[in-house]
């Protein structure tokens, strides 16, 4: 009985950050040099192909606590367009999820000297969830759950990305198709969509040897009406040859509970060479916090190949 409370206070607490259906946890990923994770429509955006693992560790101490890896890939393709792929595993308690996306995207140019841009994606997704009860006192207790149980399913995503000079705004619808298997009982969510929005701003100091950039991800699930959103700021200095560090730190809030706070995030980073590394740490701040005191972290390592259209990390449209 003890253990299944452990599962079910793990799986009630997972609700807002991460869903066991079709959604990869945003966490910081999006933050830490990666919006593809979130958004096809920046696939291949930049003249240099992007190689991405991150791992996210919740609940830290906590036999059968989430955790999440998460690796990606993305690369310019043809004149203006772009492809990229995920792959993902997630366990939370005895719970699992193991799936992926493919991705395309496709550039226009409005204005090259005025670098205005818009980006179109879409994106092919498929996950196998399962349920082990191996270890279960009396798993015939659920008549849902009598044994182990698994489903697989697949969705799409849809992405829109605006870009002028140094602003940038993406609106993404996910999982548009509602659910067609029911694999527990008859009370599952069929509608399954999000849509979210990220924008933003950098802006350039002392002759673009420092950028300041906050920015903003708004999420909102048809489902239940939830939403989240976060409050981002990162500052890089751009070293001569090419290298870069940053600091950032973002902020989650529950829109339904008056804008409450939910976490704070400060994240670290560095760029040398063709190598990168990214570190973040949530710090809950709501009423879990008794429970989940050691907080989430967050680590990405990377590796950019050059293009063989140019130099690497050039804006490519």
């Amino acid at each position: 009985m003890k253990k299944l409370i452990v599962i079910a206070v793990l799986l009630l607490s997972s609700v807002v950050g991460k869903a066991q259906e079709f959604k990869l946890s945003p966490y910081t990923q999006y933050l830490i040099e990666n919006p593809f994770i979130i958004s096809p429509a920046y696939a291949g955006m930049n003249n240099m192909q992007r190689l991405r693992l991150s791992g996210a560790f919740q609940w830290v101490g906590l036999q059968g606590a989430p955790n999440t890896q998460v690796l990606s890939y993305d690369t310019p393709m043809f004149e203006t367009s772009g492809a990229g792929g995920v792959l993902y595993n997630d366990r939370n308690g005895n719970t699992s999820q193991i799936g992926g996306q493919l991705s395309l995207a496709h550039h226009l140019i409005i204005d090259d000297v005025e670098e205005h841009y818009i980006s179109f994606g879409l994106s092919y997704k498929f996950v196998q969830f399962k349920i082990d009860v191996s270890d279960f006192d009396n798993p015939n207790d659920d008549p849902n759950i009598g044994s182990n149980v698994s489903s697989f399913n697949s969705n799409f995503d849809a992405a829109f990305l605006y870009r002028i000079k140094q602003y940038y705004i993406s609106f993404n619808a996910s999982n548009i198709l509602d659910k067609s298997v029911k694999a527990f009982d008859d009370t599952e969510p069929r509608k399954l969509r999000n849509y979210y929005i990220y924008t933003g701003y950098v802006f350039e100091l002392n002759d673009s040897e420092i950028e300041l950039e906050p920015s903003l991800y708004f999420k909102y699930f048809e489902s239940d009406q939830r939403s989240i959103t976060d409050f981002n700021i990162k500052a890089k200095r751009i070293n001569y040859d090419g290298s870069y560090y940053w600091v950032g730190i973002s902020t989650r809030f529950l829109n339904d509970q008056s804008f409450k706070p939910l976490a704070i995030v400060p994240m670290v980073g560095m760029k040398k060479s063709d190598f990168y590394v990214g570190f973040a740490y949530q710090y809950n701040i709501n009423q879990a916090i008794g429970l989940n005191y050691a907080g989430t972290y967050l680590l990405t390592l990377g590796y950019d190949f050059e293009s063989k259209n140019g130099g690497k990390g050039t804006t490519r449209w």
